[in-house]
């Protein structure tokens, strides 16, 4: 035995009594667990779970998956015996091991309508910093993405731009700033990683934007005579105060311009752009007092004035996608009576010129 050792034999050929018995062990095992769940499956509920692609259960971060099985449905799939399935090319122990949990999954779905990976609703009085957490990119399955897309569309969204409804714009590329929801909600995941550009990073935006948006439309109390809507927080408040001052505008001063128009616009650009734009704007619209040159302020940041001038351009396409009536609702406060606070006055000025220019 030592002799046979040293020259690289194996104690156990592949054909040996304790191979094909070990062998044998295994086939039997995984038979037992494919005609348990297939057992589980077919004799579940009715709700079109097992007409669904195989594809319906998988997560992102899933490895060992049967590539070949993904596309056919579960109950084609589950009119085959295991041994069957054993022999497609490609797929070995590893392979339907996975083919497996997948299987568990859609055994613990509550619901073809509420698939498996969909969190549970938050309790009413739950503290609000505990819910909202946000998404996990890699825990959206295909089907928790096809209860998000059908939950906004159904709410009527889909005509929204993802930036106007995005949480914060920092993570979402400018360049689908304005793209509409339904553009990604026609789409499976496996599509929309397959489109140029849409790598993780840009996909993992995307998902963070829809999931922010599902958990709003699906926690809201609906009523038929109520519309909902989802938009950055100080677009309501602001857009009622514009309207209800827009008479009067010769009543308003510097102070009432600042805390009801300047700072909250400037709190949404540290939201979707943060620092150094957010001082940026605050000094180019006089909050710490005499308003700096875009040379000093290049200087201050150690940039070019190029540089300077972009930063506060992008303040402009924000506002352009998150509330772009907003150009229309400041314009009354500029025609203003000659009595006009002219302090108030130049900061109107100064917020038309940065966050909405010609």
């Amino acid at each position: 035995m030592a002799r046979k050792a040293s020259q690289g034999l194996p104690f156990d050929p592949p054909s040996s009594p304790q191979r094909r018995s070990a062998l044998n062990t295994d086939r039997y095992r995984l038979e037992g667990t494919y005609e348990r769940l297939r057992r589980a499956l077919v004799a579940g509920p009715q709700d079109g779970r097992i007409d669904q692609p195989l594809s319906y259960w998988v997560l992102p971060s899933d490895r060992r998956l049967p590539i070949v099985f993904l596309d056919r449905t579960l109950r084609d799939l589950l009119a085959q015996p295991l041994e069957d399935l054993m022999q497609t090319p490609g797929v070995g122990q590893k392979k339907i091991l996975g083919f497996f949990d997948l299987l568990r999954r859609a055994i613990k779905s509550e619901s073809a309508d509420r698939p498996f990976g969909m969190a549970a609703e938050p309790a009413i009085d739950e503290p609000s910093h505990r819910r909202g957490v946000g998404v996990e990119p890699a825990s959206v399955s295909e089907a928790v993405w096809r209860e998000w897309c059908e939950t906004i569309l159904r709410a009527g969204f889909g005509d929204h731009a993802l930036g106007r409804v995005a949480p914060s714009l920092r993570k979402l590329p400018t360049v689908i700033w304005e793209t509409p929801l339904s553009d990604y909600a026609g789409r499976s995941l496996a599509d929309i990683r397959l489109l140029k550009t849409h790598g993780e990073k840009r996909v993992n935006a995307i998902l963070e934007v829809f999931g922010a948006i599902y958990e709003a439309v699906s926690t809201a109390a609906l009523n038929e005579d109520l519309q909902l809507d989802v938009t950055a927080r100080f677009v309501p408040e602001l857009t009622r105060w514009l309207v209800a001052h827009a008479a009067r505008p010769d009543k308003l001063t510097l102070a009432d311009i600042q805390e009801r128009v300047a700072k909250p616009l400037v709190r949404q650009i540290e939201i979707d752009l943060g620092e150094p734009v957010t001082g940026l704007a605050s000094e180019r619209l006089g909050f710490d007092g005499a308003t700096p040159t875009v040379k000093t302020q290049a200087e201050q940041l150690g940039v070019t004035r190029a540089r300077v001038y972009q930063l506060l351009e992008d303040c402009g396409r924000v506002l352009a996608v998150r509330w772009p009536e907003g150009r229309w609702l400041l314009a009354p406060l500029a025609d203003r009576p000659a009595k006009t606070d002219p302090e108030a006055m130049g900061l109107i000025h100064a917020i038309r010129v940065l966050f909405y220019p010609e």
